[in-house]
């Protein structure tokens, strides 16, 4: 078993400290706690070509009621550790609850699966693994944690969603359902890998989670939520595949009521947005992304739900690698609210079919007219470089909903080369020029208006920032 606690090292200057933060709190490196409870794995995961997963004769061996005697037997400040024992390395559960103050530890070399049988996971019977127009999820997550603070999942091993996979007694995976769904206007009746409500206080620390049915992590209602050297690591595209196969899995989504929000030297790519922060019921407010790697996905996204309202995000020292969107603000008349008092500064973009997407015509169709337009003020662009050419929109709903973009230092750096072009969209927008220059060729647009002129400036250097996804 590794020991991790005397290994650490804390941050000797908060991120709060370093000045671009607004999450209120003081956030320093997490601390995996002392075990109350250590259990051994007594399955061992096998690759079948695709996957790491788990043999057909193990599918029913679940460990969901060792886990989960253990979490409830933890006392508050305490973990309880998955370790590999001998040749085993693998666990397969149902539907765990993380309890107060009580932190999920996955050690280096093993995998937690999820258990690929509908019934296990089933809120009512045959609601999990179908596509339905019944509401509601259909499925309980894999890891729910509800109503407590200070709980964590931590380590260096692995959480497998087993998305892709074929859901025990269909020919079809979690993902193909969410593609059914889409052609049958119904609902994908999957599982998320994590969810958290009202959950103050909750801490991912090294973690990677993989293959998620749906979203990877979803929080909502809570005060204090940190994401610290996490991996998102899914399946985006099989060879030969004609379409995405992981559809709807986000990374982290924070919404509906949640506030001070760190996510940090992380690596995620995922078949959806990276992030989304969802402002519905409630709303978002002071969350903090810093130091973090992007690949492929939808970007760092806001919305579409903005109806609560979003403020105060802080996106510092992002590189987007091949996403699909870049800096990503989307909502429709149906969703919208207010979206205001964000900042993203010392951004790479390169390669994305959107790296600047602040749209409120977000929809399939065209856009969407309703009772709650979006409006989006005081968004500022600082530092932004941009490779790879692909499409920029500044597109707000109409012109007493609108969307207002500083930009200051935001430069596409091959805009010379014929075979990267760039377009645009501009309409119902006003852009405003800082000193820090800029190069985009903004059209005359659709009552859009553009303040100040475009100086020459330097680009933001994103020399040496690209990195591989770390894969050990």
């Amino acid at each position: 078993m590794q020991r991790y606690s005397s290994a650490l090292v804390i941050l000797a200057i908060s991120l709060s400290a370093a000045g671009v933060a607004q999450d209120t709190r003081t956030v320093t490196e997490p601390v995996i706690p002392a075990f109350c409870t250590k259990l051994d794995a007594h399955l061992t995961s096998i690759n079948d070509g695709t996957y790491n997963t788990l043999s057909a004769a193990d599918e029913s061996k679940l460990d969901t009621d060792r886990i989960q005697k253990a979490i409830d037997s933890c006392g508050k400040g305490k973990a309880v550790a998955l370790q590999s024992h001998g040749a085993s390395n693998a666990f397969v559960s149902g539907p765990l609850e993380l309890r107060e103050g009580v932190t999920l530890v996955v050690d280096k070399g093993v995998t937690l699966f999820e258990t690929l049988d509908p019934k296990v996971l089933e809120i009512s019977p045959g609601s999990c693994g179908v596509v339905s127009k019944e509401p509601g999820r259909g499925c309980k997550p894999l890891i729910s944690v509800s109503h407590v603070s200070g709980a964590g999942i931590m380590g260096d091993g692995v959480i497998d969603g087993r998305g892709g996979e074929n859901i025990l007694g269909k020919t079809m995976s979690a993902w193909d359902l969410g593609e059914h769904a889409l052609k049958e206007n119904g609902g994908q009746k999957v599982s998320r890998l994590i969810v958290a409500d009202h959950a103050d206080n909750f801490t991912l620390y090294r973690i990677t989670l993989r293959n998620s049915p749906n979203f990877h992590v979803s929080y909502n209602a809570g005060d204090g939520f940190t994401v610290w050297g996490v991996k998102i690591d899914t399946v985006h595209r099989i060879a030969n595949a004609p379409h995405p196969l992981s559809r709807n899995t986000d990374g982290i989504d924070p919404g509906n009521g949640s506030k001070n929000i760190t996510i940090t030297h992380s690596f995620f790519r995922e078949g959806d947005d990276n992030v989304a922060i969802k402002g519905g019921a409630g709303g978002v407010t002071n969350m903090s992304v810093i130091h973090n790697h992007f690949y492929w996905g939808h970007g760092m996204s806001i919305g579409s739900e903005t109806y609560g309202g979003v403020s105060k995000i802080r996106v510092t020292d992002l590189t987007l690698d091949g996403t699909d969107s870049g800096i990503r603000i989307k909502s429709m008349g149906t969703k919208g609210g207010l979206v205001h008092d964000v900042v993203y500064d010392d951004i790479c973009i390169r390669n994305s079919g959107r790296p600047l997407d602040i749209t409120a015509a977000y929809a399939a169709n065209g856009p969407v007219a309703g009772n709650s337009p979006p409006t989006f003020r005081d968004i500022t662009l600082r530092n932004v470089s941009i490779s790879g050419g692909g499409k920029i929109l500044f597109d707000g709903y109409d012109h007493d909903h609108r969307a207002q973009i500083n930009l200051d230092g935001v430069f596409l750096t091959d805009n010379t080369n014929p075979d990267v072009p760039y377009t645009y969209t501009f309409d119902h927008a006003d852009v405003v020029f800082g000193s820090g220059g800029s190069n985009l060729q903004l059209p005359t647009g659709t009552d859009a208006t553009i303040n100040g002129t475009p100086a020459k400036g330097t680009p933001y250097s994103c020399a040496d920032r690209f990195v591989p996804f770390p894969t050990e």
